[in-house]
């Protein structure tokens, strides 16, 4: 990424990475498991940066935000970037299987391509793929690792107090 700044946001999930170039929010990294994004040399610090991302991001995990309005800038396939689109309609508090959100985009036999996709994800949260669970309705893998995911749902549910506990200890 070219140009590209970054920013960290502290949250009870643990310090987000936040990157892009300009306003352009390209990147949201969690600080540890699959999903942990470290800025690469050529990754500019600037604090200052995203402060309408930061400000949403907190609404949000205060639990007054649902729906996210910010320049995004992913960078994916065709496909990955319709499957990105459609994790844009799930309410929040929600839940849609793998294979669902594949019928939901017209392609109902690609299931496990529309998970492949949705693990390629550069803007978690934002883009809330933690609300993609199995056909049976079990927690599957998140880059932000199972406890962030279910701290997520449980936060869009209205029910955080608990798991926070739960997180805490960890």
């Amino acid at each position: 990424m070219p140009d590209t700044r970054y920013t960290f946001l502290d949250t009870p999930i643990g310090a987000l990475l936040l990157a892009g170039a300009d306003e352009r929010l390209r990147c949201i990294g969690f600080p540890t498991g699959k999903g942990a994004v470290t800025p690469r040399a050529d990754w500019h610090r600037d604090d200052a940066a995203f402060a309408e991302a930061r400000r949403q991001l907190s609404a949000y995990f205060e639990g007054r935000l649902t729906r996210f309005d910010l320049d995004l800038d992913p960078r994916g396939t065709p496909f990955q970037r319709q499957v990105w689109t459609a994790l844009m309609d799930i309410p929040p508090g929600e839940t849609i299987s793998y294979g669902a959100l594949a019928r939901r985009i017209g392609r109902p036999s690609a299931s496990r391509a529309v998970g492949a996709a949705n693990g390629a994800n550069p803007l978690p949260i934002v883009v809330p793929c933690h609300r993609v669970i199995g056909a049976a309705g079990s927690l599957t893998g998140f880059a932000g690792g199972l406890d962030t995911k279910k701290w997520l749902l449980a936060l869009e549910r209205g029910a955080t107090s608990r798991v926070s506990a739960q997180l805490s200890l960890l």
